[in-house]
C-alpha cells in the first residue's frame, strides 16, 4: 500500500513538473540577453509585434521606416525586417524576413486586400519547402520565387503557389498604414518556415 502512495505521489510530482516545464518551454526557447538575471527575450529574434515598422534589408538608409512611397508600384517585392517603435531591427532571426510589395489594389483576393495596407502586402521571405529565402521576381506574373528551387507565389491572391514544391503558401503578416509608413497590424497568419515531414 504504502509502495503503491509513493508511486503515486511520484507521478503527481513529476506530472507537475512536466506541466510546468511545458508552460515555460517556449521562453526557454528563446535566446536571453547575457547577463539579464531576469532572462528577458532577446528582443532582435522576437517575432514581429503589433506596431513594429519595417527597416530594408538593403539600402543606404538603414534605420530609416519602410514608407508606402518607398515600394515601386507594380513590383518588385523588397526584403525587410521588423522594427520595434525604439528602433530594435528583428533581425536576430530568418524566420523573421519579410517580403513587401506595393501590387496596388486591383485584383487582389479578399483575404490578401483585408491584410493590405495602401496597396502593400506582406509575406514571409521563407520558402514553405526547404526554408530558402524568396527572393526573386517574376515579371510577367509579377509573382514572388524562390531562389532554391523556383517555387512561385502569386502575392495578389494569398501568395499561392503558382509553381513548385513548396507544399502551402507564405504566411501573410497584416499591415497597417499611418501617415504613409508601414507597420504590422498582426501575426503571421500561419507557422513561418519550411513545413516539417
Amino acid at each position: 500500500m504504502r509502495e503503491r502512495e509513493l508511486q503515486a505521489g511520484s507521478l503527481s510530482r513529476r506530472s507537475a513538473v512536466l506541466g510546468a516545464a511545458l508552460t515555460i518551454a517556449p521562453g526557454l526557447a528563446t535566446r536571453t540577453r547575457a547577463g539579464d538575471a531576469a532572462a528577458t527575450p532577446d528582443p532582435t529574434e522576437m517575432r514581429p509585434q503589433v506596431g513594429d515598422h519595417f527597416v530594408l534589408l538593403e539600402t543606404d538608409k538603414p534605420n530609416a521606416p519602410v514608407r508606402v512611397e518607398d515600394l515601386e508600384l507594380g513590383g518588385p517585392q523588397v526584403q525587410a525586417y521588423p522594427a520595434s517603435p525604439q528602433g530594435i531591427v528583428r533581425d536576430g532571426s530568418r524566420l523573421n524576413l519579410v517580403l513587401l510589395s506595393r501590387v496596388g489594389d486591383d485584383g487582389l483576393s479578399d483575404e490578401t486586400r483585408a491584410r493590405s495596407a495602401d496597396g502593400v502586402v506582406a509575406y514571409s521571405g521563407v520558402c514553405t519547402h526547404q526554408g530558402c529565402p524568396v527572393n526573386m521576381w517574376e515579371a510577367q506574373k509579377k509573382a514572388f520565387v524562390c531562389s532554391c528551387h523556383q517555387s512561385t507565389y502569386d502575392p495578389r491572391q494569398d501568395a499561392t503557389i503558382l509553381f513548385g514544391p513548396a507544399p502551402r503558401p507564405l504566411p501573410a503578416l497584416p499591415l497597417k498604414s499611418e501617415n504613409g509608413v508601414l507597420l504590422v497590424a498582426g501575426d503571421f497568419t500561419s507557422r513561418v518556415g519550411p513545413t516539417k515531414s
